[in-house]
């Protein structure tokens, strides 16, 4: 059979062609023209700093935990791994577990797969499609009269087809090629948010370890507090008793006291809540526990933060990247929805054998062939393709003004972070020194008291102010970590520093099935 399809191709090219047939494959040779805009990725936007103003690149010195100034440097570079720079190996663990076992990042993975396997499934309709056939059937034949007939039974007629068709429909006018492109955008759009997937996935975690850090260090000042308290309102009992005070010191003693224990229940709740949230992340059920654990006193500030020029941040961004992609993509549909609007040709040849018996099929006398080319010319269809075209258009401008508002998102995301780094150093700078001075009257009240020239209350009130203004330092310390991890977020985190940059592992056919079976053992 694919001797005779051989046959049909060269009877074909001897075949003297009609002007309808010359003009046809005088069409055919236009298949390497595309319809619709080439998409050209836009400039950098025109921005030499994220401020009106020259930002400082050097923040306030401090002395005293996490207190040192940090750098900005445009020559730094943004490490894949950032979070190994705060210097703890618990958050390394942990985000490498997160990594692993978060289910966000398998579904982004099999999003990615997916959107590969809809590009080779688009560009398939660039090749003919190759399809083998065959039929039988026996039928009697009508009008048959048993009595009629020599042997005095009906009359049967059995028939036998066997075919081999090839179908082409050529890219004449690059609809294909441009569906292709769309979907191959589709695909970067999938990779990148993939990227971004990790990306968030860190910065939360990060974010959920230093939660605990400072909700630990804040839960640890306030008990220092209500112990405090309770201290004074033993005294105040005891004074009451020998008729030194009046009933409603100890009554506002009290209040202040069972205050102090009441803040003491919001912290507690929202670190339960932080750690069922790093259970979470990690993929781990609620039921279980995680073994790392999170101090402050554990964590070293970067002194040296990169800060990518504005025209870099375009490229690093995951967020700006997936817009403009999505912007290509759309200018590739504008294509396919013109191409919809012209003729379409397809061609059609087939070859095989048909005979009453499978014996006759193979001679010379049963064999069959046919060719068809066909043309197809939209006339009316009352307006739907021309406002499928008009559609694509007004999805192109959407996509372009839809980059633009990302590109300015994210210049603020920077601008906003780089802020923050700012004035959280110099917040830090003033906590540390009314710290300081806390410190130092809770100690000369102490001196006092030995001295004989104030109630032990004021001790106790003045260490209360220290402990107080301690809670306010954890949350400034707490700030300039939490803001510098948020710098290498906005400024893209690093993905394309990463070594082995491909991030989706090589499933075989039961990755699917290995996912359901999973969630049911959930």
């Amino acid at each position: 059979m694919l001797r005779r399809l051989y046959q049909i191709v060269m009877q074909i090219a001897d075949i003297k062609f009609s002007p309808g047939l010359s003009l046809l494959a005088a069409v055919f040779l236009l298949s390497g023209c595309t319809v619709g805009p080439d998409f050209i990725r836009p400039n950098a936007p025109y921005a030499d700093s994220y401020t009106p103003q020259p930002f400082p690149l050097t923040t306030t010195n401090s002395v005293g935990p996490l207190g040192k100034a940090q750098k900005f440097t445009s020559d730094a570079t943004i490490p894949a791994d950032w979070w190994t720079l705060f210097k703890s190996p618990a958050i390394n663990t942990l985000i490498a577990r997160a990594f692993k076992n978060n289910p966000t990042i398998e579904s982004a993975q099999a999003t990615l797969r997916q959107a590969q396997q809809s590009v080779i499934a688009q560009q398939g309709y660039f090749f003919p499609s190759v399809a083998t056939s065959y039929s039988a059937s026996r039928a009697k034949v009508a009008g048959n009269d048993p009595s009629a007939t020599t042997s005095g039974t009906p009359n049967y007629y059995s028939f036998h087809a066997a075919q081999l068709s090839v179908g082409f429909v050529p890219d004449i006018f690059g609809g294909n090629r441009r569906q292709v492109e769309s979907l191959q955008a589709q695909l970067e759009i999938q990779h990148l948010q993939l990227e971004a997937s990790y990306i968030t996935l860190a910065s939360n975690v990060v974010a959920a370890a230093l939660q605990e850090a400072t909700l630990r260090a804040q839960i640890k000042a306030i008990n220092e507090i209500v112990q405090l308290n309770n201290e004074n309102l033993d005294i105040l009992h005891k004074q009451l008793e020998l008729g030194f005070v009046a009933s409603m010191d100890v009554a506002t003693q009290e209040a202040a006291a069972a205050q102090a224990e009441q803040s003491l229940i919001p912290l507690s709740k929202q670190l339960e809540q932080t750690r069922d949230l790093i259970r979470a992340l990690t993929g781990t059920l609620p039921n279980e526990e995680v073994p790392e654990t999170f101090e402050l006193g554990t964590l070293q500030l970067p002194e040296e933060l990169p800060l990518s020029l504005p025209s870099q941040l375009v490229e690093q961004r995951p967020d700006i990247r997936a817009a403009q992609e999505q912007w290509h993509s759309a200018s590739a549909l504008v294509g396919v929805a013109i191409s919809g609007r012209l003729p379409q040709f397809s061609i059609t040849a087939a070859t095989g054998s048909m005979a009453s018996s499978p014996a006759w099929m193979f001679k010379e006398a049963g064999d069959f062939f046919a060719v068809l080319a066909n043309v197809s010319l939209p006339l009316f269809d009352g307006g739907t393709l021309k406002a499928r075209e008009q559609a694509a258009r007004e999805g192109l401008a959407q996509a372009a003004a839809d980059y633009r508002r990302v590109v300015i998102s994210a210049f603020q995301n920077v601008a906003d972070t780089l802020h923050a780094i700012k004035f959280d150093a110099d917040f830090l700078n003033a906590a540390l020194r009314t710290e300081q001075a806390q410190k130092e009257a809770a100690s000369i009240t102490r001196k006092q008291y030995g001295l004989g020239y104030v109630s032990y209350q004021m001790v106790l009130l003045a260490e209360q102010n220290h402990q107080q203004s301690v809670i306010n330092l954890i949350q400034a310390q707490a700030a300039r970590l939490g803001d510098t991890a948020a710098l290498y977020q906005a400024l893209g985190g690093g993905w394309w520093n990463r070594k082995g940059n491909e991030l989706v592992d090589n499933h075989d056919e039961t990755t699917a099935k290995d996912a359901v079976e999973e969630g049911n053992k959930l």
